[in-house]
């Protein structure tokens, strides 16, 4: 869509059009909504002045950018958001030449656009990187290493500071407002460039006093972190003043430095049931617009509820019991520990490297610290995992959430490696729940793991079993049924109701094993299964390689142990798409009646 030669006024009552589009297709679909409703301005405004046909707009998350999508020729598709082969939640180069990068994680933008600026140098092209960023993302390490290196290489790069919750300069009134619009205007700008040009030539005596003016400048200035890494800075403006942002995109277009514009923006904007900081609203199911109350739900708790009330059930028994998440307070249940006891349970925002060392600190000095963490954002203190919590074997307890397949985000977001890079680190137990109740008897052992532990649970709520839960003892896997036949189904976490399920529909009388811990595993019950079943069928939501199945043909072969046919229905190496849970696992091949017509096959 063109918006170049767009009046103000038209820019508006687009703007309005694309929060009306977002917030019908989000209440139907479900998806991120009030940091993106937020941005509308921010986005439409750099459409207005940029190029997005030649130049990176590299949006960091990317959960912001509906605006961007809906600006992109994807208006029609748009009501296919996060669906079953519709379009992504997230900027996806293979859905739009418009879309420059890949991004479900956080604080990568500004890395990104460094390697922009220095190959657009490289190559000697007339193109401008434009990062945009939410003040959440501002927490991470990495857009400090990428900034620090930006300000050295003094890089044409934009950076756009969207800062809609923590509010990195708090207004103060009328001041502020005007001294907003003053350092955001170009009489500042020129200001500023014209007193460095005055610094270079004055005598080092003379100098001085001029320095100190340029010095008072930043200190009453909210950028002075960022010139201080060697960025310029404009801001606070209004995010939601089109022409204010205009004016500052245009000066900063013009500059052409390594800049920061620094805007300010409400969340929820224009949808007043969600405007202001209600984190509930960042991420939402279907819901009514009118009253703002979800359209479906379950009566079952989920997998997250469960975790957290365990933990808060030990954590009032036991004070040594502390945790920490990375932004994820309500997504992770340590919400609910962190009003209980504040002084012992942390939100570090998204900083999961450093959530997960601090931990290790902790429990040198004494305390039982639980990391409740996604799978996929576990990923981003794999380091950590090994070098701070495992070589010294640390009784740190991973809590990871959102194991298997957690649909509608899709590849960015699934939980399908923490079962493959966690198995090859030494000193750390790995096991998984089957259900409730298996899930209260996992916080409470690994409350009394005094090395490194980890246990995974899935989104949503666990599927039923007709099985009594026994108290977990280390490293003893679960026979829950004896079949009659050659045929053993092993469940691991969730994928145990997946081989009941499975175990329902077939002709056969299958044995069906919860095997509780990939690592170790129970080798004393795999042994003797092996003399009575011999042909093994493994269900896992994880990936294939380095799997499940992958450590009981690592223990088969080390003991020798050749007449066994094994069989997984773990994933496949391959990414997999975003969509409804059942609907991607149905494309998988992964529902258990399509399992047991694969068992029937491979048997006959």
């Amino acid at each position: 869509m063109d918006i170049k030669d767009y009046s103000i006024v038209e820019l508006e009552e687009l703007c309005q059009k694309i929060r009306e589009k977002i917030l019908q297709t989000v209440s139907k679909n479900g998806g991120h909504l009030s940091s993106t409703l937020g941005a509308v301005e921010l986005i439409v405004a750099m459409h207005y002045v940029f190029d997005p046909k030649k130049d990176p707009f590299i949006f960091d998350v990317s959960h912001q950018a509906y605006a961007h999508k809906l600006l992109t020729d994807r208006w029609e598709k748009f009501e296919t958001l996060r669906t079953f082969k519709g379009i992504s939640g997230y900027t996806k180069p293979d859905e739009s030449s418009y879309d420059y990068f890949i991004a479900g994680h956080s604080s990568t933008s500004i890395s990104l656009a460094v390697g922009a600026a220095k190959a657009i140098k490289l190559k000697n092209e007339d193109r401008l990187p434009i990062a945009f960023i939410g003040d959440g993302s501002m927490s991470a390490g990495m857009v400090y290493e990428a900034m620090n290196e930006l300000g050295d290489k003094k890089l044409p790069t934009i950076i756009i500071l969207n800062d809609n919750e923590m509010s990195i300069a708090k207004p103060i009134g009328a001041i502020s407002n005007y001294l907003s619009q003053v350092m955001a205007g170009k009489f500042y700008q020129k200001l500023k460039t014209q007193t460095k040009q005055i610094l270079e030539h004055l005598p080092e005596g003379a100098s001085y006093i001029a320095k100190r003016f340029d010095e008072s400048m930043k200190l009453i200035t909210p950028g002075i972190i960022f010139e201080e890494l060697g960025l310029e800075y404009i801001g606070p403006v209004d995010g939601h003043d089109l022409q204010a942002l205009i004016e500052a995109y245009s000066i900063a277009k013009e500059m052409k430095k390594p800049i920061i514009i620094h805007t300010q923006t409400t969340k929820g904007k224009g949808y007043k049931i969600a405007e202001g900081y209600y984190e509930h609203w960042h991420g939402v199911s279907k819901f009514d617009i009118d009253t703002g109350e979800p359209i479906e739900k379950n009566g079952d708790k989920n997998a997250t509820k469960i975790f957290s009330d365990a933990l808060l059930d030990i954590a009032k028994k036991d004070k040594k019991v502390v945790g920490v998440t990375a932004a994820m307070p309500s997504g992770t249940g340590i919400k609910d520990l962190m009003l209980e006891f504040p002084e012992r349970f942390w939100d570090v925002g998204i900083a999961e490297q450093h959530a997960v060392t601090s931990m290790c600190a902790m429990a040198k000095e004494g305390f039982k610290p639980f990391v409740a963490i996604y799978s996929t954002f576990l990923q981003r203190a794999y380091d950590q995992v090994i070098h701070d919590a495992c070589i010294m074997s640390l009784p740190v307890v991973f809590a990871i959430d959102r194991a298997g397949i957690v649909g509608e985000d899709g590849e960015t977001h699934q939980g399908a490696f923490d079962i493959s890079y966690l198995r090859t680190v030494p000193n750390l137990t790995i096991f998984a729940p089957r259900d409730d109740k298996s899930l209260r008897e996992c916080v409470e052992f690994a409350r009394q793991m005094k090395t490194p532990c980890a246990f995974r649970y899935p989104r949503g709520s666990f599927k039923p079993l007709p099985y009594k839960c026994k108290n977990i003892q280390y490293a003893k896997a679960n026979l829950l049924h004896e079949g009659k036949s050659e045929i053993l189904l092993i469940g691991y976490g969730a994928g145990v109701a997946r081989a009941y399920e499975t175990m329902k529909l077939l002709d056969e009388d299958a044995g069906l094993l919860d095997l509780v811990f990939v690592k170790p595993l129970d080798e004393k019950m795999l042994i003797k299964l092996a003399t009575i079943y011999s042909k093994w069928f493994v269900f896992s939501d994880s990936a294939k390689m380095g799997g499940v199945a992958s450590a009981i043909c690592e223990f088969l072969s080390a003991n020798n142990i050749s007449d066994i046919k094994l069989t997984t229905f773990e994933y496949e190496d391959d990414f997999i798409p975003h969509g409804n849970t059942k609907l991607v696992e149905e494309s998988m091949g992964l529902l258990p009646e399509q399992l047991a017509q694969k068992i029937k096959k491979s048997l006959s």
